[in-house]
């Protein structure tokens, strides 16, 4: 006569054989989260360094005109939902640091919304039609925190790029002359033990180093 339940030992076998199974795969799943991140991550300032090459934003009848350079910019905000997210913007109308929405770069995968996944609320916040919902890396890809190295920290966490597609640190709007705030270089220089720029994300007890070499703004995992 055939058998139509399970044994008991077969059953603890069963839940013994998917207990190892999730301790193999779920550690996966969320470096595989992590990974796609940083991915994007690294290709939106890639995106950010082509706009700024393509893009210059020298002007001869605006002697402010190296605020408006091209740049990403990561923040945790009520228009973020305080999750961790980022804005590709240029500071074009008075210069403050916010990223206003008519400032913020169009998303080439969809023209209707722009590159951002939600700042403070009056500008484009997460879950309104334009924002492109995969900058917020907290809801999209449970990033808990975003770190700069202090060779490309400032007031702010930002990266922006020259014309030549240099990569610079803190906020264009903070710069008294094309390339100094106060007579200190904001371009991007390795750290005295030869270190680039490395920005960090963390999700959960997991993180990934993204590096931003200074001259070429090459960008690739550390």
């Amino acid at each position: 006569m055939k058998r139509s339940a399970f044994t008991m030992l077969e059953l603890v076998f069963v839940i013994v054989v998917i207990g190892i199974l999730a301790a193999i795969f779920i550690p996966k799943f969320a470096q595989n989260k992590l990974s796609e991140a940083a991915n994007q991550v690294i290709s939106h300032i890639r995106y950010t360094q082509h706009l700024a090459l393509m893009d210059d934003k020298y002007d001869a009848n605006d002697a402010h005109w190296y605020q408006k350079r091209w740049q990403i910019f990561f923040a945790k905000t009520g228009g973020s939902g305080n999750k961790w997210a980022y804005t590709i913007y240029s500071d074009s109308n008075n210069y403050d640091g916010v990223p206003n929405p008519t400032e913020i770069a169009l998303n080439p995968l969809d023209k209707t919304k722009r590159l951002t996944g939600g700042y403070s609320v009056g500008t484009v916040a997460y879950g309104d039609s334009d924002a492109s919902d995969k900058l917020n890396l907290g809801n999209e890809y449970g990033i808990t925190n975003i770190t700069f190295s202090s060779n490309c920290s400032g007031s702010g966490l930002r990266i922006s790029f020259d014309h030549l597609g240099r990569p610079m640190y803190d906020g264009p709007h903070k710069l008294d002359a094309p390339y100094t705030d106060g007579g200190a270089s904001k371009l991007i220089q390795k750290d005295a033990g030869g270190n680039p720029c490395i920005i960090t994300l963390t999700r959960s007890s997991e993180s990934t180093q993204i590096a931003i070499e200074p001259e070429t703004g090459y960008v690739h995992i550390q």
